[in-house]
């Protein structure tokens, strides 16, 4: 390219610069400065720097918009009419700032703070933009940075799911077996360990089921989620329950210390998920140390003494030292608990009124549970086998809790050591 700066210009009437306009851009567009692209073809810095910004409509002179218009841009250049206004993305003027402070050795912290904006958000420019150098080190080049994040910027984008078709059936296989996102999440990284296309975050599964236009796992899949939701929704403060009336209660303030802790194995909470109408239910049971989880089958309902016989069946299916305590809210169902407590010498205490989280292992299995036993269905249909496939299953998935062990395998680790 060799241009000279022509002296007079006014002859050429309007094909004035046309050639030079075309190569300026096209020196833009491999990298090159602002100023070295104006040297090169021999234009003036401040006639390259028109043609990049435009031009206002004056007089007889018709507007001109800039070359490169970043979508949803609302900020001016500085240096022209009008005030500065703060961009989400950062602007070409903003990564000549970088360049320029870069060139003066300024560190990325001061850059940030000069352009009020987040020291990891200059890093990351610096780092996504530079170009190694011949000699070492690296070139960071404003106006090639600027094009290459107008071309990343359009939306819609095919997802990671999307683009991996061994990804997306190993989610949507294992979505159908109702595990949730996180243990999907977690189990791929330790299956394929060495291949990070096949790593995503649960936010990213979570989005490709909920998220309108990308279609990159099946709809109905959200039915396997243990809301089963068809959107997504904020969380809500639970209804609080009144105290039931219930005499002599233990307070759960008077629980042993080694229970807050889960150190020791063998404490247990309960409660009761109701079917239709309130007139059948299944005990639920989960072990805080393992998250081992028992069904307790009611068929005659869940009445007070019901629960009580039911409960102490259930206890006598595992080892003596491994039910130290009992766990549960305020409902009418265990006003028998001293009973209880007699018949198996495990004592029983109760939650303050209107705090789930006291019993939060077993508030959460109850909403896994929730999947295989919706609520407003008939709960007495299931019988003592269904229970038991219910409960294996959910035993044997993976908890991010027991650092990705299942609770069966923490209960037979258990096992074996008093054995």
């Amino acid at each position: 390219m060799d241009f000279e700066i022509r002296k007079e210009r006014k002859p050429h009437g309007p094909r004035r610069l046309v050639a030079e306009r075309a190569a300026y851009f096209q020196l833009m567009e491999q990298g090159y400065s602002a100023r070295e692209a104006a040297r090169i073809v021999g234009i003036n810095l401040r006639t390259g720097k028109k043609w990049r910004n435009g031009r206002r409509a004056t007089g007889s002179s018709k507007a001109v918009p800039p070359i490169y218009p970043v979508p949803g841009q609302t900020s001016v250049p500085p240096g022209s009419e009008g005030p500065l206004q703060r961009s989400r993305y950062l602007q070409e003027h903003d990564r000549i700032h970088i360049a320029d402070r870069l060139r003066e050795k300024a560190s990325v912290r001061q850059i940030a703070a000069e352009l009020g904006r987040s020291p990891s958000t200059i890093s990351r420019e610096i780092r996504r933009n530079r170009r190694p150098m011949p000699k070492g080190g690296f070139s960071y080049r404003p106006f090639h940075a600027q094009r290459s994040a107008e071309r990343r910027r359009p939306r819609p984008k095919v997802g990671k799911i999307g683009q991996n078709p061994e990804l997306r059936d190993f989610i949507q296989e294992h979505l159908t077996m109702r595990w949730s996102p996180e243990q999907i999440c977690r189990t791929l990284r330790a299956r394929f360990p060495d291949r990070p296309e096949m790593h995503v975050t649960h936010e990213t599964i979570y989005q490709a089921l909920y998220v309108q236009g990308r279609g990159e796992l099946r709809r109905e899949l959200t039915r396997s989620l243990r809301t089963g939701r068809a959107m997504r929704r904020p969380h809500r403060h639970s209804n609080k329950r009144l105290p039931g009336p219930i005499k002599n209660m233990v307070m759960i303030s008077q629980r042993p210390a080694e229970v807050a802790d889960r150190a020791v194995p063998g404490h247990w909470e309960g409660d009761l998920i109701i079917g239709k109408n309130g007139k059948s239910a299944i005990g639920t049971l989960v072990e805080r140390s393992t998250r081992y989880l028992m069904l307790v089958h009611l068929p005659d309902g869940h009445s007070s003494l019901a629960t009580k016989s039911a409960l102490s069946a259930t206890v006598q299916t595992l080892p003596r030292h491994l039910w130290r305590s009992l766990t549960w809210d305020q409902g009418s169902e265990m006003t028998a608990h001293r009973s209880f407590s007699v018949a198996t010498g495990i004592p029983v205490f109760f939650c303050d009124p209107g705090k789930p989280w006291q019993r939060g292992s077993n508030e959460n299995t109850n909403g896994l549970l929730r999947q295989y036993f919706p609520k407003g269905t008939d709960l007495a249909v299931h019988a003592p086998e269904d229970l038991a496939v219910v409960a294996a299953e959910l035993n044997s998935r993976p908890r991010k809790t027991l650092d990705w062990e299942t609770p069966a395998e923490r209960l037979a680790k258990l096992l074996a050591t008093a054995s």
